[in-house]
């Protein structure tokens, strides 16, 4: 019942948010500093990826072999990175706990990709099945300890040997935001003990970026070159064969 209820504040605080910033731009791609966020996150993720491949027994196989689960899949922007990437839309899956973001997955994804409703720390998905687990500020909206547990310790065990988790999130508390709370690298590695983790702290604080590209768009780089004022870290956790 506990974590009955934990889901179901989730889906209240995302309500909220949604109603908060209906209506505001806040987040268009046209802002320059969300586009440079995104560049920044995409360009470091694929340079993790290239590496973990580079690892791998066989570096050579191509990525469309890739199995790839995403929790907290949203409306499918990730998913539709690792389209890109040429994952193959059948090896992919995306979780989504609020039923209005699914359906705008649904209407965005090709029809092979498998979408999935509800917890997902239940979810269907076969043990050591998966190559990649994706989750990209979910645990930040957790605000329940053995939730987050158990929903890493699935994560965990979809991994087949040698596969990773793809963790975005931030790492500091937003004061103006009681719905969340930041995710420090201490309770990642907390949450995942048996991965090897390597990270990149990345994406300027939000309110930062705002105002800084509000004076010119190219103050982004400029801030942004202090790792102290970035509140993200993006890691590959690899589970070792």
């Amino acid at each position: 019942m506990t974590q009955d209820r934990e889901l179901q504040a989730i889906a209240q605080r995302y309500a909220r948010r949604d109603e908060r910033l209906a209506g505001l731009e806040r987040y268009s791609l046209l802002r320059p500093e969300v586009w440079q966020m995104l560049h920044e996150r995409q360009a470091a993720m694929w340079r993790l990826l290239a590496a973990h491949r580079a690892a791998q027994a066989d570096p050579a196989a191509p990525v469309a072999g890739w199995r790839m689960t995403e929790v907290g899949c949203g409306a499918g922007g990730n998913l539709t990175d690792m389209l890109r990437l040429g994952v193959l839309p059948q090896h992919l899956t995306g979780i989504e706990l609020l039923p209005e973001r699914l359906e705008a997955a649904r209407a965005t994804l090709p029809q092979q990709v498998r979408l999935l409703a509800g917890d997902a720390s239940q979810a269907d998905i076969e043990p050591g099945s998966q190559d990649l687990v994706l989750q990209s500020t979910v645990f930040s909206s957790i605000l329940d300890d053995a939730l987050q547990r158990r929903l890493a310790g699935a994560m965990w065990r979809w991994l087949k040997p040698g596969g990773a988790v793809l963790w975005y999130d931030f790492i500091v508390d937003n004061p103006r935001n009681p719905d969340v709370r930041g995710v420090p690298l201490r309770r990642v590695r907390a949450l995942f003990p048996e991965g090897r983790t390597t990270v990149r702290r990345v994406t300027l604080a939000p309110p930062i970026a705002r105002a800084v590209c509000r004076l010119h768009p190219g103050a982004y780089r400029v801030f942004n070159s202090m790792p102290f004022l970035r509140s993200h870290v993006l890691a590959l956790i690899t589970k070792t064969p």
